[in-house]
């Protein structure tokens, strides 16, 4: 059965880079495994942690859908949008990656998006894992257009304020109809001593801390050259502790 796991947490937390190391670690760990990524936050980036191009977003192609003059004469729409979703597809060698979009004018989406979480559903069924990048309202959860997470993690920097807005996450995931099986908080850009600092703000959150990810020049340099996190080397502390990570969870 196809395993689903999402990466949430607020906007600048590192949530691209951990998914980014994930993936990675996983193609080199779990292999013979097939993986689809899936970019759901709106200010998409994980094509460009991976190294991968991006021509088209789910929502550009779902937008075309409500233009009636751009679905062939004779075509059912639904037969039009699932051949729009089958092209937003970016297949690579190790990981297939869909990139969702942000919102692209007003009108209800109701529709589109009921195809779209059918499509997902029966897309990811070709998958042995789906690796969500989560927006940080999890609106995609909360409207079940992903079909269901088995494990999220919720990442935070290692500040008071991050901390606390990963226990706001925490909140909305508890209130949320959409059952999330497994939860853990994962703490970035730590040094030393730091998580001994935020411990009380921890136990607050309610998560269960399963590791953190240190500062690393590395990350900030590949950051600053516009490399892909992907390509970082195996001696890189947050790749390391990626790995850690990946063997208590997904091993």
């Amino acid at each position: 059965m196809t395993k689903y796991v999402a990466v949430a947490g607020k906007g600048g937390v590192g949530k691209t880079t951990f998914t980014a190391l994930l993936l990675r670690q996983m193609v080199k760990e779990l292999q013979g495994k097939t993986i689809l990524a899936v970019d759901a936050d709106p200010n998409a980036n994980l094509n460009e942690a991976l190294g991968l191009e991006v021509t088209a977003t789910i929502s550009e192609l779902l937008e075309d859908s409500k233009n009636p003059k751009a679905i062939p004469t004779g075509m059912p729409k639904d037969v039009f949008i699932e051949y729009k979703l089958q092209q937003s597809l970016i297949e690579s060698k190790d990981i297939d990656l869909l990139v969702m979009g942000g919102p692209q004018g007003p009108g209800c989406y109701c529709y589109p998006n009921d195809l779209l979480r059918k499509y997902l559903e029966t897309l990811g069924n070709n998958y042995d894992f789906v690796i969500v990048d989560t927006e940080a309202g999890l609106e995609h959860i909360s409207r079940r257009t992903i079909p269901r997470i088995d494990l999220m993690f919720v990442i935070s920097d290692s500040s008071a304020r991050g901390i606390r807005s990963a226990g706001r996450v925490n909140d909305l995931i508890n209130g949320l109809r959409s059952a999330v099986n497994e939860v853990f908080l994962v703490v970035t850009k730590t040094t030393e001593g730091s998580l001994d600092s935020l411990q009380k703000e921890i136990d607050k959150t309610g998560l269960r801390l399963i590791g953190d990810i240190p500062l690393d020049s590395m990350v900030v340099t590949h950051d600053l050259e516009g490399s892909p996190l992907y390509t970082l080397p195996d001696d890189s502390l947050a790749v390391q502790a990626v790995q850690k990570i990946l063997i208590k969870t997904l091993k």
